[in-house]
């Protein structure tokens, strides 16, 4: 059965249908109160990310009898900040974007909703107190409590600061690897083969990382109690942030967990217009690499930064998942008129 038949059926889910209406509510006064301008920006694009495992929707859009190859946005995140550079100061969206090859899930949509923030003038430490801020203003808006958030039956402290735990430190805590050894390939391929993974000698560093951190250290952080701030990434792990001055190895990159869902990605953004071009040339050989849809890199960010982006932070944050959490539902499809897989 269809949600639009459940609700038609069962009229008192409309309450949690409507969940997402009062987030997005919440979302516009949180912002409007704090002084940003809320921004749209192009759903089809030229560019999309050149994120090396994301894979894209491709269009075409038909001008005067030509085909120009065109893509759904995979985020805002360029257009946003070029906006940014142009000098809007703080500003925020909340906007579909499209991701394709992720599967069909109860926490995965291709199509979903995202919400992205810039601050001017700041960094990622910033934006982890927005975040937290923004959180504990959606659960007392909406369910009038703003230290606790009920969700499954756990109690989770939503009271700042989340807990904070860097990545080298979570490779230290739960695996015995030092913050040196994170970055050895053969280190990481040793303890990936004692934990039963599969590697040998063609498995690449960031292969091995991430098994290893999507089944030994995230499972890990959804177990607490609090949420739970991961920061301070390998630096090829963000190509967008800047790096560490102390230690360029790392980068100013921060994730957010609540739950067993990862709620929001964040940077200190990068504002160093060679460097990006560097990084998304690499990332683009590496998505034809991997057999990936081929695109140009956006010259026109790069000329956005040479033209001078200021110190700034940002967030791509899940707003489907956020409506989850306020809700009290498992499942996105739960709180999701139509789903893709009503759609499809």
């Amino acid at each position: 059965m269809k949600n639009w038949q459940k609700i038609k059926q069962n009229p008192a889910l409309k309450k949690q249908f409507f969940v997402r209406e009062q987030v997005f509510d919440g979302i516009r006064s949180f912002f409007k109160n704090d002084g940003f301008h809320e921004v749209e920006t192009p759903l089809m694009v030229k560019h999309p990310g050149t994120e090396p495992y994301l894979e894209v929707f491709e269009t075409e859009l038909i001008e005067a009898g030509q085909k120009k190859q065109s893509f759904l946005l995979t985020s805002p995140e360029y257009a946003m900040k070029k906006l940014v550079a142009a000098g809007l100061g703080n500003i925020f969206q909340i906007c579909k974007s499209f991701r394709n090859g992720e599967g069909l899930s109860e926490r995965h949509n291709p199509e979903f909703t995202i919400l992205e923030w810039y601050r001017v003038n700041a960094d990622y430490t910033d934006i982890m107190v927005d975040f937290e801020n923004l959180l504990r203003y959606l659960n007392k808006e909406i369910n009038g409590e703003e230290k606790y958030l009920t969700y499954q039956g756990k109690k989770y402290d939503l009271s700042s600061p989340f807990i904070r735990i860097s990545v080298a430190e979570a490779f230290e805590k739960y695996l015995n690897i030092s913050k040196e050894d994170l970055l050895s390939k053969e280190i990481l391929k040793e303890v990936a083969k004692s934990k039963g993974y599969e590697v040998n000698e063609y498995t690449g560093w960031e292969s091995i990382y991430n098994q290893l951190f999507l089944n030994e250290i995230e499972p890990k952080i959804d177990s607490k109690e609090r949420p739970v701030i991961l920061y301070d990434y390998p630096a090829s792990q963000a190509a967008l942030s800047k790096k560490k001055q102390d230690d360029p190895s790392f980068a100013e990159r921060f994730e957010v967990y609540l739950a067993g869902l990862e709620l929001g990605n964040a940077f200190s953004e990068l504002t160093d217009a060679t460097e990006q071009k560097k990084r998304f040339e690499e990332e683009l050989a590496l998505r034809k690499e991997l057999g990936k849809t081929e695109y140009q890199l956006d010259q026109d960010y790069i000329n956005a930064l040479e033209s001078g982006l200021p110190e700034t932070g940002g967030i791509a944050v899940g707003v489907d998942r956020l409506v989850m959490l306020i809700a009290d539902v498992t499942d996105i499809r739960d709180v999701t008129f139509f789903p893709s897989t009503e759609v499809f």
